[in-house]
């Protein structure tokens, strides 16, 4: 077979986004444009890849690291010029070359398979992926001959009125023989309406030299979608989320209504797991079986065992260990800890904290920067102070310890095994094993104190 290698063309400014983020980092279900494209590109296994940046090239760098050798387009003089930089990584290769662009995610390794595989087969110097499109306005159209035989590429504003009522599209993806891609690059001008080089002017230029040029048509139109602004960016977004969330589905996961579960694609969910509407699971999350995700939740990041219940909660770069739940309307921030059968209950938020197995938040508590063991109850409305300013301070609470309503634990704290805190308490110091912590004032009945109210004297309030 002969060797494989890829062009990614990511240095267009992509002006129409309207955005200060250049066009090929903008996301799509939590991936970054040009990152699907280079993802599915690995796939197929090309001995180098070649982005081709520009405007915003080191952010893209940045985020394709080694994944990628990079070529840089100074000025934006058409997608000819921008493949012509890769020539001195690849020019004097032997073998076949993908070019794509940065901004289209929805393309497949599938369909880059069979575009090499019909290109070796034709024995073709160049083959065109193309689809068929509805409504083709703004795409280059395919233009074939009696014969079938492709005769060449006319963009649209080049297009004649019986040109541009062709309904077969170039994708913008091209298989070429890598040392006749260069050599035909040498001879493209800019005598267009555009006044740019463009790559589909090859075509012509090996046709005329007696090379083969084919075409091979995806039978999926939406994976050569192209994202130039925001619209196409929904479109696109929507589109992946199909994909992706059917998989799951596929995989034996349960989405109550699937067009609500936004799901990004590289989160990770065991079979038996229920989604219910309106969930949001993002980043690189990963959530065990026979789990529940309740409707209103949102994950980041997130770390879920098995058989965890999510009500209504936001659990953000935390982990829930087996057999915990939380919510509803509660919040784990970074660096939460949620133990084995643990609770966190109504209007909780948890950061930075280790809760351990069958312990119990159960409503209207903050633990922040603390340890908490096993089987242990927190009242309702506790806080752990953990913040003086300037600096964050930690707090232990041994096993089988009970924490009462409306307490406050200062940090740096000290709770062993088997204490108690009185309720509505304000505990600043250590407290020893089976000992019981009361730090409040003592309750002090004023008799007649109503006397004192002037309202006692206004026999009309009476």
């Amino acid at each position: 077979m002969s060797s494989r290698y890829a062009i990614v063309l990511a240095a267009g400014q992509g002006t129409r986004m309207k955005s200060k983020l250049y066009k090929v980092l903008h996301q799509v279900c939590g991936r970054a444009m040009v990152d699907h494209v280079i993802t599915q590109v690995e796939l197929a296994n090309p001995e180098q890849i070649v982005t081709v940046v520009g405007h915003g090239a080191e952010a893209v760098e940045e985020l394709l690291g080694d994944r990628s050798a990079y070529a840089f387009q100074e000025a934006q003089l058409g997608t000819g010029h921008a493949v012509l930089q890769a020539e001195a990584q690849l020019g004097t290769k032997e073998g076949m070359t993908l070019v794509v662009n940065g901004d289209t995610p929805l393309l497949t390794t599938q369909t880059f398979e069979k575009l090499f595989a019909y290109h070796q087969a034709k024995g073709a110097k160049a083959t065109i992926l193309t689809a068929n499109a509805d409504d083709p306005t703004g795409y280059g159209r395919i233009i074939r001959n009696d014969l079938g035989i492709v005769e060449r590429i006319v963009e649209q504003k080049d297009a004649s009125k019986e040109e541009a009522a062709v309904h077969e599209i170039n994708t913008g993806v091209f298989c070429f023989d890598n040392q006749t891609l260069f050599n035909a690059l040498h001879q493209v001008t800019n005598q267009n309406a555009q006044g740019e080089y463009y790559l589909t002017d090859v075509i012509q230029i090996i046709k005329d030299a007696g090379g083969i040029v084919a075409a091979y048509q995806t039978p999926d139109f939406t994976e050569s979608l192209g994202v130039n602004d925001r619209v196409a960016l929904s479109v696109a977004t929507e589109i992946m989320q199909q994909r992706i969330n059917e998989q799951h589905m596929r995989n034996g996961v349960t989405l109550i209504d699937p067009k609500t579960a936004h799901i990004d694609i590289d989160v990770k969910i065991g079979a038996d797991t229920l989604v219910e509407g309106d969930v949001n699971l993002r980043g690189h999350t990963e959530i065990g079986a026979d789990c529940v995700i309740g409707s209103h939740s949102e994950l980041v990041d997130a770390k879920i065992h098995d058989r965890v219940h999510i009500t209504s909660s936001t659990i953000e770069e935390a982990e829930m260990m087996t057999g915990s739940n939380i919510g509803p309307n509660s919040h784990l921030r970074p660096k939460a800890i949620i133990g084995e059968d643990a609770h966190i209950g109504n209007f909780c938020e948890v950061k930075n904290a280790t809760i351990g197995a069958r312990t119990k938040v159960g409503h209207l508590s903050y633990v922040g920067d603390a340890t908490l063991g096993t089987d242990i109850n927190v009242g309702c409305g506790v806080v752990f102070v953990n913040y003086d300013g300037v600096k964050k301070f930690h707090t232990n609470v041994g096993d089988h310890s009970f924490i009462g309503s409306n307490s406050n634990l200062v940090a740096p704290l000290e709770l062993d095994q088997h204490s108690f805190v009185a309720a509505g308490s304000t505990v600043t110091d250590d407290v020893p094993e089976h000992a019981m912590a009361i730090a409040r004032a003592r309750q002090v009945n004023k008799d007649n104190y109503w006397q004192k109210l002037p309202l006692a004297q206004d026999p009309d309030w009476l």
